[in-house]
């Protein structure tokens, strides 16, 4: 496993912050992350490397309401021209 996540809880709800290299074979642990208490948002600041599936992953979240805060740049330019091409 190339990365972690770490689950905070908050008065707002639970907080997943993510670390290390994401690829497509990790997406199952995070949607299995996603799926349990009320997440309100995903800390990005450690996030090395991602691919296109977690990008869209991210997009999804986001789209659904889940804040993702501290987005390296790279990653938040990509979910926007992965929007506009949607």
């Amino acid at each position: 496993m190339t990365f972690r996540i770490d689950q905070v809880p908050t008065a707002q709800g639970l907080v997943l912050r993510i670390s290390g290299r994401l690829s497509m074979e990790d997406l199952n642990v995070v949607r299995t992350a996603l799926g349990g208490r009320r997440v309100v948002a995903i800390e990005l600041a450690e996030v090395e490397l991602v691919d296109r599936d977690t990008v869209q992953l991210l997009a999804q979240t986001e789209a659904e309401g889940i804040e993702l805060r501290s987005c390296p740049a790279y990653i938040r330019e990509w979910i926007t021209k992965q929007r506009e091409c949607s």
